[in-house]
């Protein structure tokens, strides 16, 4: 007997939420629908889902609010359903640990697509015991931790993975297309500027300089540098985690 995955279906439009879940239904998805954001902590106790798919727009507590707080205890994949194509929204829901996000009108085979992409990617096998060190940047794959100048950082899970990813790949311009397959389990669509904005959040947290970047470069036309030996100097940089 297959093991079907359960989704989580967090939406309060009505004739949506019904087309969606029984599309995933036929699609061999186990699916449980709520359509208010204070009572998904709640059903996701009962219900243990393997992903969530999560409305931002919602009655009793919006759905960046919900990632947060299912970040809190759970890992597992968030799917932002969006009306918002602007990069507002995609900071916002990114950095509050969602996985991926949908922009409305939702295509059925497209969010299929990011469904699967999003569960296969869950249940790779995790690194055991990795440790990246970089003068004062320390970073634990199997705990996921990261330490800086002594102190250490929160990140979300999204930028997390992205930092490993380029740390992983110290000296070695990686082009959009690796890191979407390697971190979405996708091919990068020419648009997406998920990346970027974590770059640019990375940036800020480590306190390098967007206009003379040291510690992370975008190499125009090519992709993302992480830089060894930038991480030295303690004196010159202030870690900002606002």
């Amino acid at each position: 007997m297959i093991t079907q995955n359960k989704i989580l279906l967090v939406e309060d439009d009505l004739p949506l939420a019904n087309w969606v879940k029984e599309y995933l239904i036929e699609q061999e998805f186990q699916v449980h629908h709520v359509a208010r954001g204070d009572i998904v902590i709640e059903a996701m106790k009962v219900f243990s889902p393997d992903l969530v798919l999560l409305d931002v727009m919602l009655p009793g507590l919006n759905g960046i609010e919900v990632c947060r707080l299912i970040r809190e205890n759970h890992q597992t994949p968030i799917i932002m359903l969006t009306a918002r194509a602007d990069e507002f929204d995609e900071v916002i829901g990114l950095e509050s640990g969602a996985n991926d996000y949908v922009i409305k009108p939702v295509r059925p085979r497209a969010l299929l697509a990011r469904i699967q992409s999003a569960l296969r990617h869950n249940t790779l096998e995790p690194n055991k015991n990795k440790e990246l060190i970089f003068g004062e940047l320390a970073i634990y794959e199997d705990v996921k931790r990261v330490i800086y100048q002594g102190k250490e950082i929160e990140l979300s899970t999204n930028l997390f993975a992205f930092l490993c990813y380029l740390a992983t790949n110290a000296g070695i311009v990686v082009d959009r297309d690796s890191v979407f397959k390697a971190l979405k389990g996708r091919e990068y669509d020419g648009l997406d500027r998920r990346f970027d904005v974590m770059l640019s959040t990375l940036r800020k947290i480590f306190s390098d300089n967007p206009q003379k970047p040291r510690k992370f470069k975008t190499v125009w036309g090519k992709g993302y540098l992480f830089i060894a030996d930038a991480w030295q100097d303690k004196n010159n940089d202030q870690i900002t985690t606002d």
